[in-house]
């Protein structure tokens, strides 16, 4: 499917938020963007790169959690052959893949000290050096970082160091959830209601009926946009009346037949 890379909404809190990330755009320096998850983290890091001198140049993605501690250093910084077992090979590693545009680092918190210890070097230099080699090598990257903890919290457990966040925090855009998004729901459900209708057929769009409005309008969002985008196109996809859609289901577990939590090996385990 293609990538949507709209930012959709229109309530004060989130064009303000916008509006502090576009401002920063046009400045060479590290951005942290906050949020809970679903919020749109990584749309924002990519108005900032769009926004800013670099366009042109890479945007390179970087998902901290999604890899296993011994790797992530061999990613961010890259390795020479042989440097550990499996090298058969040299490899860039994501910020000489970035040089001259824009590193976007996810799930910043999930670093561990020593790879935030070489991204300090990194950021405050331009220098990283492969793992396995000696010589440095100079790298121009400009860093956008988010997460969805509190990192001056983590500081203070010490987990996270405090002169990273220093320099990682030039500016900070803290995304505001769904919930205290005023009259972005509704805005937010049309758009992508419309647009399910017209990837499965849909000549005409019916909306949505008051049933499913007030559903959608008082319900929390823990899973913010993400969330609602997968609620709503599934609402659109299995209505099956004419008329407005008017049947909301939130938790697609819900069921009759909804697995129970197991109890635990010992009791779960069939009687001899």
């Amino acid at each position: 499917m293609e990538r949507i890379t709209q930012v959709i909404g229109q309530s004060s809190a989130f064009l303000d938020a916008l509006e502090r990330a576009s401002r920063a755009a046009a400045l060479d320096r590290p951005v942290l963007v906050i949020g809970e998850r679903g919020t749109g983290k990584e749309l924002v890091a990519e108005r900032l790169h769009r926004l800013s001198p670099r366009w042109d140049q890479p945007l390179v993605t970087m998902n901290c959690a999604a890899l296993p501690e011994t790797l992530i250093e061999a990613e961010l910084f890259g390795h020479e052959a042989g440097a550990f077992t499996g090298a058969t090979k040299a490899r860039v590693g994501r910020f000489e893949e970035a040089h001259r545009g824009t590193l976007f680092l996810d799930e910043l918190g999930t670093l561990s000290m020593g790879a935030q210890e070489r991204l300090l070097r990194a950021v405050e230099y331009g220098e990283i050096t492969r793992i396995g080699s000696s010589r440095p090598v100079q790298v121009d990257v400009r860093i956008v970082a988010a997460t969805n903890e509190h990192l001056p919290e983590r500081v203070e457990k010490g987990s996270f160091r405090a002169d990273l966040l220093d320099r990682l925090s030039f500016e900070v855009v803290t995304l505001p959830p769904l919930r205290h998004r005023g009259g972005d729901v509704e805005v937010l459900a049309e758009f992508y209601g419309r647009r399910m209708a017209s990837e499965i057929g849909w000549v005409d769009w019916p909306g949505w009926g008051p049933h499913a409005l007030d559903i959608l309008t008082h319900y929390d969002w823990p899973g913010n946009v993400r969330e609602l985008r997968n609620v709503v196109e599934r609402a659109v996809y299995r209505w099956e009346q004419d008329g407005p859609i008017d049947a909301i289901e939130i938790d697609p577990f819900q069921s009759p037949w909804r697995m129970r939590p197991m109890q635990g090996s010992a009791s779960s385990a069939p009687a001899p």
